[in-house]
């Protein structure tokens, strides 16, 4: 189900990316392993979306980004010359590395969706905090990657449900707070990951927008508890 929609990634590669056939080893690897969802999204949901390969990554690029502009998503993959593109993977099995992969991409497709509906930084009514403006930046961001990470948890209860707890299990992993007594950051994103413990969670007959968005306003409830 995953590598007959490479083709599909390679040509989804915008004119400033890296030439198709200069991909690396390493670059072809993680496009494969997300393809699935790339032809999903671009096909199923008619997202605009455009992935670009870094031909050299800089010192604070993480191996995997999606940014918006101009009305476009923009996926953006920097791996080339980063000594750490692999470091998120490093507690994983070599032949599990596929799935978390291919969740990191739907978690990327999460972002696309919520730009492309213009739900951006938004909670719905009841929601809003005041707080001082780091604070605010810090709760806005916690909460996308929260939605996110509902989208990819969703993505993997639906295709490949046998390795969800796997990739729930990491995720958790990435996310904890590091260090001892260690406050929770912009991307701890426990108040959500808390509320899907099975894949069985997504099967509520609903879509799956309809069900990550009771599941994130969940979420948010309990994430305002953390926060006290």
């Amino acid at each position: 189900m995953i590598k007959h929609c490479l083709s599909l990634s390679v040509l989804l590669l915008s004119a400033a990316s890296v030439p198709a056939a200069e991909l690396t080893a390493q670059e072809i690897r993680w496009l494969s392993a997300g393809s699935a969802v790339l032809a999903y999204a671009k096909q199923t949901l008619q997202l605009p979306l455009d992935i670009t390969v870094q031909p050299q990554a800089r010192a604070s690029d993480v191996p995997l980004a999606l940014g918006y502009q101009d009305g476009r998503c923009k996926l953006v993959l920097s791996l080339r010359g980063n000594p750490h593109s692999e470091d998120v993977l490093a507690s994983v099995p070599a032949e599990q590395q596929s799935w978390m992969i291919e969740a990191m991409v739907a978690h990327e497709i999460g972002h696309c969706w919520r730009y492309v509906q213009g739900a951006w930084h938004s909670v719905p009514a009841g929601f809003e905090q005041a707080a001082s403006a780091p604070e605010m930046a810090l709760q806005e961001t916690r909460r996308e990657e929260g939605y996110a990470d509902l989208v990819a948890l969703a993505w993997t209860a639906e295709h490949q449900p046998q390795r969800y707890a796997a990739v729930l299990g990491w995720m958790r992993q990435v996310r904890q707070p590091k260090g001892a007594g260690a406050a929770a950051g912009s991307h701890s994103t426990a108040a959500w990951l808390q509320q899907v413990p099975t894949a069985a969670v997504f099967a509520a007959g609903a879509s799956w927008q309809q069900r990550v968005e009771q599941l994130w306003q969940q979420g948010l409830q309990q994430d305002l508890l953390l926060g006290e």
